[in-house]
Parts: C-alpha cells; sequence; structure tokens
C-alpha cells in the first residue's frame, strides 16, 4: 500500500507565458507558491479474488480487464507510460475540489505517476515527475495546459520557474526574509468564486490568440520579473499587491472568457472593501479569487462576501511526497 501526497499551487505571477506557444518562441517566467491543501493518491496491486483487474476510484469507480479500457485520461496514459500491466486499485481524494483555478489537474498528474513509480519501486527526480507530466498532459492526453502546475507540484515551495525557448525549465527558490514572507502570507485571502464552467475550453481559446497578444504577454512578464525583485528588495511588499492588480487587468484582454461580469464584481467588491490587489487563480472563468489585502481589512472583504467561502491556506515547501509506503 502507497499513498502519495502531492500540494496544489498559488500562481502569483507569469500566467499565459508558461505556454509551450510561447515560451518556445519568447522564454517564460512564473512566480508561484505550494499550498497545504493535497491531492492523495492511494495505489495498490490489486489481489486476483476479484473479476476484473483494475478499479479506480475517484468521483466515480471504473472496474476494468485492460489499462486501456480505463476512462479517466490521467490514469489510463500514467499507466501505460510507465509500463504498468499489472492489476492495480487507485482512491484519489483531495482537499480542494477540481477546476479551482489551483492547478489540481497536474497535481494529480504528478501524483499519479509518483505513486506509480514508487509501487514499481523507484524513486524518480523532482524533475523525471514534472517533466514526464507535461508530456503527459500536453502530448499523451492532448490537454490544453502550460508548463507551470506539474513543476510546482512536484517541486513545492515559493519559486520562480524560468521557461527557456529550448524546451527547458529552471527553478529557483526564492530567497526571501522570514518576516517578509510571513507578512507576505499574512496578507493575502483566497475566496471561492464558484467552478469554472470549462476551464480547458478558456486555455484553449487563449492559446489560440496568444500570437495576437504578443505585447499584453511582454507586460505580463515584466511584472513577473518587478514583482521578482520586489519581493528580494526592501521596499513595500505591498507593492507586490499592487502588481497582482495591474497584472490581472492585463490578463483580462487576453481572451473575454477569462473573465464575465460576476467574477468582476467579486473582484471590485474586494478592492472597494480595502484589497490592494489580487487575480483570479487558473485558466479562468470561475475557481478562486486571490486577495492581496492588509490584515486589518480581511473582515472588512469577507464580510462585503459573505455568501462566498474563504479558505485558510499556507505556503507549504515539500512537493509531490510518499507518506506511506508498505510492502504488506
Amino acid at each position: 500500500m502507497i499513498i502519495c501526497r502531492t500540494p496544489t499551487r498559488i500562481s502569483f505571477f507569469g500566467g499565459g507565458t508558461d505556454y509551450p506557444k510561447w515560451y518556445m518562441d519568447n522564454g517564460g517566467e512564473v512566480l508561484s507558491t505550494s499550498i497545504n491543501k493535497y491531492s492523495y493518491i492511494t495505489i495498490r496491486h490489486l489481489p486476483k479474488f476479484f473479476d476484473y483487474k483494475f478499479r479506480i476510484r475517484y468521483y466515480k469507480t471504473e472496474e476494468t480487464q485492460t489499462v486501456q479500457e480505463i476512462q479517466h485520461p490521467s490514469v489510463r496514459e500514467c499507466a501505460l507510460f510507465l509500463g504498468l500491466n499489472s492489476g492495480f486499485e487507485i482512491a484519489h481524494n483531495s482537499d480542494l475540489p477540481a477546476g479551482s483555478g489551483l492547478g489540481s489537474s497536474s497535481t494529480f498528474t504528478v501524483g499519479m505517476l509518483h505513486a506509480i513509480h514508487a509501487l514499481q519501486n523507484y524513486m524518480p527526480t523532482k524533475r523525471e515527475l514534472a517533466l514526464n507530466a507535461i508530456n503527459i498532459e500536453q502530448n499523451l492526453i492532448g490537454e490544453a495546459v502550460g508548463s507551470q502546475d506539474q513543476v510546482a507540484a512536484a517541486w513545492g515551495g515559493f519559486n520562480r520557474i524560468r521557461f527557456s525557448a529550448e524546451n527547458t525549465f529552471e527553478v529557483d527558490p526564492i530567497i526571501i526574509d522570514k518576516t517578509r514572507l510571513d507578512e507576505l502570507q499574512s496578507k493575502l485571502l483566497l475566496c471561492f468564486t464558484g467552478f469554472a464552467r470549462s476551464a480547458p475550453a478558456i486555455a484553449a481559446h487563449q492559446i489560440k490568440e496568444t500570437p495576437s497578444k504578443y505585447r499584453e504577454l511582454n507586460e505580463i512578464q515584466q511584472l513577473t520579473q518587478e514583482a521578482f525583485s520586489n519581493l528580494r528588495g526592501i521596499g513595500s511588499i505591498d507593492t507586490f499587491g499592487s502588481l497582482l492588480d495591474t497584472q490581472w487587468r492585463i490578463k483580462k484582454s487576453l481572451t473575454d472568457k477569462i473573465s464575465n461580469s460576476s467574477i468582476d464584481e467579486i473582484y471590485e467588491i474586494g478592492m472597494k472593501n480595502g484589497a490592494i490587489g489580487g487575480k483570479l487563480l487558473g485558466a479562468g472563468g470561475g475557481g478562486f479569487m486571490l486577495f492581496y489585502a492588509p490584515t486589518e481589512k480581511h473582515n472588512a472583504i469577507k464580510a462585503a462576501l459573505k455568501d462566498k467561502l474563504f479558505v485558510s491556506f499556507r505556503f507549504e515547501n515539500t512537493g509531490s511526497k510518499i507518506v506511506y509506503f508498505s510492502h504488506e
């Protein structure tokens, strides 16, 4: 029996520059952190008592005779990619729902790869997990996803992730004074706006529009560099919040599918009640809204958005991890 725990993430800056269609020509850069909200994959060899060979439990249950019959695309492609043909049982649990804008799809794929590797008595590197998850999602499944979520889930921590035109990436931990880091965390609020209607469709549309959004994506990349400098500087960290606001207004212009009137209203209510900045997390259309606001303004924002769910969280540093392993 094996249990793998993999974190979700908050992407602060650079979203959109992590699509291969952009960074293969221009490079890309994101600032993100993993958080203490996790996806759990439990896996074991399935005993031969049953009239099926594979059982997968997530929001529904699948029982099949072959890997190829598995409907869940990530489970199927991860098992095929790693050559796992012996009978297995997989169960998935998560602290947060899918479609919430926190990279849950890639978190699942990274965790699945890690769990299968452990079942095969192999310890993959973080880079292996990230690269294989990117390949599986983008090429084998054919999903419209970027490359940052897989890296964040595999590595964990608060990082600057840089993508090169050579289709490689580098992960640089953000070096920041603990007092400054604690101040940043204390000013962040995570508000659930509702489920995204079709995040993959929104991402696909954004990717399609990428060639015509050169100026906007360049501006986002520059803001990412400014935010990185602010984190490591000595000026007010509230500049980080102001930059989030600037980036969000640019990001909305990438496609009219990223935001809508309901999301705009939530954001403006937060701003009117003391937020300095923020952004919708993920591809758009719903999910979690991140606010940056002085701590003394948090109660006012929550009261103004009392019909919304606010979720507490902390940054985490472990990345994907095997938390239980037993041969029995």
